[in-house]
């Protein structure tokens, strides 16, 4: 690595640490259980949504009520995304006159961007339409995202709470998710971003003339789509001057800010944010890659105040940092080593038979590979999936980060809310584990741990494992599923592990040489993304409600300290094993396997 390389990631993470407490002190006002300065400024408008909506804020909810709340209201968002894409051809704001999107390819970006995925298996700027884009994927965008930090402050306030059932109300979790932080922040970073240059309009897409005229050559078919032979049974062809260039246009920016800050990562363009009208510029690419992890970090510094010790949420943001650093900086390294299998050969090689330039496949100029590794790393470990180079092109060992980053259940920040929540499961199970060594009854902030609680965190832990595992091999086995892999071998098998390790832990980015727009791939993706968002939601939830009931226990001189080094070293080292023992297998015969084949 070079020095340039140290100091962009050391520069994001001094920046981001620096935002991380002022972040955090305003969401955690923005969930005080007393009004505050924060809370008033917005009262008004926040009454008049409760009025209208009939929602009595005062009323509190048991676990299942949450719950309940939850699911209802995320699966009518699915219906509404659903439903604009299969009739966009009828709806306004279609220049393009786009058609209906197929059923199958419909309900997967429906349950994908409700479950903040964000999982695209269509190019934007072919297929959705202006209102489809702004109506259904950004509104979800926002919505998917404030579930997400409704459902971690009641599972804090399970902590928090003693002796009651109730952990809050959905509906005003929701609000003030959306009213007070994740609209005024989007606005901010859609208002950079525009400056940049990234679109923000309502035209047509411009036809604009080439410098250099070329040549295109494809093949004929008939009315009815058959490619057309001739008498010796070779494809007849026809070659056809371009003389233009079309240029999408639309509202880019307001969905790139909320795709970003709301960890959902959906592209507007195919290209997502590698396209120059997503992605302009260095600045509005580091602006990009703040947003992601700003949420997740600042919510860090929310969850110890909202407990009453900040030093728990600094430990629980030390164990993030303490795995993603190397991993992140592994991913740049594998990237300025450039690709193994050219090692040894005169091409492009310095002194130290390295590539001169390092791996620039798939990789845009205006970034270089230091910005493209970070960002790789970044969008990985933050349930984000948006993307500024092409994953597919990564060498063996980078690619093998994102995917390990993924596999870790996206805890290392994480989406926004999702993450936090998924830590604390993994904390829960590193107090137990504690526990059994010193042969008493765990406690974590005040709680003891006991069956349920393990029950329902075991459940959070392995149900995104489970499915990565299971939905692989399905994959592996089934005809239709080999069938959308672009590339033989080590690196087909990464594409399709790579697929499914995205949509069961709710990224949504991809090695892009797998067809994954078909029947199969969208429905067992689907599936994947579904129950691993939700299950784990309502485990959550469900451990929420049975320690908001608990009373508070006295720390004691047996009492585990979880804000110490030790504890952070052994959060991250549960979370590593369980990774390992999971996917190590997998990942032997995917990227670890590719390597080993291009290093001879």
């Amino acid at each position: 690595m070079t020095t340039n390389d140290f100091l962009q990631v050391a520069i994001y993470l001094a920046i981001l640490l620096l935002l991380v407490k002022p972040i955090g002190i305003y969401m955690a006002l923005v969930f005080a259980e007393t009004p505050n300065r924060v809370q008033r400024a917005g009262r008004h408008v926040e009454n008049v949504l409760y009025r209208l909506s009939g929602i009595r804020a005062e009323e509190q909810m048991g676990w299942r009520r949450y719950a309940i709340a939850m699911l209802i209201f995320n699966m009518a968002g699915l219906v509404v995304v659903y439903v604009l894409q299969r009739f966009q051809q009828w709806l306004p704001l279609n220049p393009q006159h786009f058609g209906a999107v197929t059923p199958d390819s419909a309900i997967n970006t429906a349950i994908s961007f409700v479950s903040n995925t964000n999982w695209q298996g269509y190019a934007g700027e072919s297929t959705m339409s202006y209102l489809t884009q702004m109506l259904g994927l950004a509104v979800q965008n926002f919505l998917s995202a404030a579930t997400g930090i409704a459902v971690l402050v009641a599972v804090v306030r399970g902590f928090v709470r003693r002796s009651t059932d109730g952990i809050g109300n959905f509906w005003v979790d929701m609000t003030r998710s959306t009213l007070y932080i994740l609209v005024p922040f989007s606005l901010v970073i859609a208002l950079l971003l525009a400056s940049q240059g990234v679109v923000q309009n309502f035209r047509s897409y411009v036809d604009v003339p080439l410098v250099e005229h070329t040549t295109a050559v494809e093949t004929v078919k008939d009315a009815a789509g058959n490619i057309v032979k001739d008498a010796a049974g070779k494809d007849v062809t026809k070659a056809t001057t371009v003389t233009t260039q079309t240029l999408p246009m639309g509202p880019a920016a307001s969905q790139i800010a909320i795709k970003q800050l709301g960890t959902n990562g959906g592209g507007f363009f195919n290209a997502n944010s590698a396209h120059p009208y997503e992605n302009p510029t260095p600045f509005s690419n580091f602006i990009e890659m703040l947003a992601i992890f700003l949420i997740p970090a600042g919510l860090c510094f929310t969850f110890g105040s909202m407990v009453g010790d900040r030093r728990q949420g600094w430990a629980i943001l030390a164990t993030m940092l303490l795995i993603f650093v190397p991993l992140a900086l592994g991913a740049v390294a594998a990237e300025q080593a450039g690709n193994p299998a050219l090692h040894g050969l005169a091409v492009d090689q310095q002194a130290s038979t390295l590539q001169a330039g390092g791996n620039m496949e798939g990789k845009e100029t205006r970034f270089g590979i230091a910005a493209s590794g970070l960002f790789t790393a970044i969008t990985t470990a933050a349930s984000c999936g948006a993307v500024n180079n092409m994953h597919d092109s990564l060498t063996p060992l980078g690619g093998l980060v994102p995917m390990w980053l993924m596999q870790l259940g996206e805890v290392i920040f994480g989406g926004v809310g999702s993450g936090l929540y998924g830590m604390l499961a993994f904390a829960v199970v590193a107090v137990f584990i504690a526990g059994l060594m010193v042969g008493r009854t765990p406690e974590y902030l005040g709680k003891k741990i006991e069956a349920h609680e393990m029950k329902m965190a075991s459940l959070a832990v392995l149900v995104p494992c489970a499915l990565v595992v299971i939905c692989t091999a399905i994959a592996v086995a089934t005809p239709a599923g080999v069938a959308g892999v672009a590339n033989p071998g080590a690196h087909g098998f990464s594409e399709m592990l790579y697929a499914v390790t995205s949509a069961s832990n709710n990224n949504g980015s991809a090695f892009g040489g797998l067809s994954a727009n078909t029947p199969f791939w969208n429905v067992l993706l689907g599936v994947c993304m579904y129950f691993s968002h939700f299950l784990l939601a309502i485990a959550m939830l469900a451990m929420a409600g049975s320690l908001a009931a608990k009373r508070h226990v006295p720390p004691s001189a047996g009492t585990l300290p979880t804000h110490t080094p030790l504890f952070i070293t052994l959060l991250a080292c549960v979370v590593i094993v369980v990774g390992a023992l999971t996917f190590l297998p997998a990942l032997a015969l995917g990227p670890i396997a590719e390597f080993l084949m291009s290093a001879h």
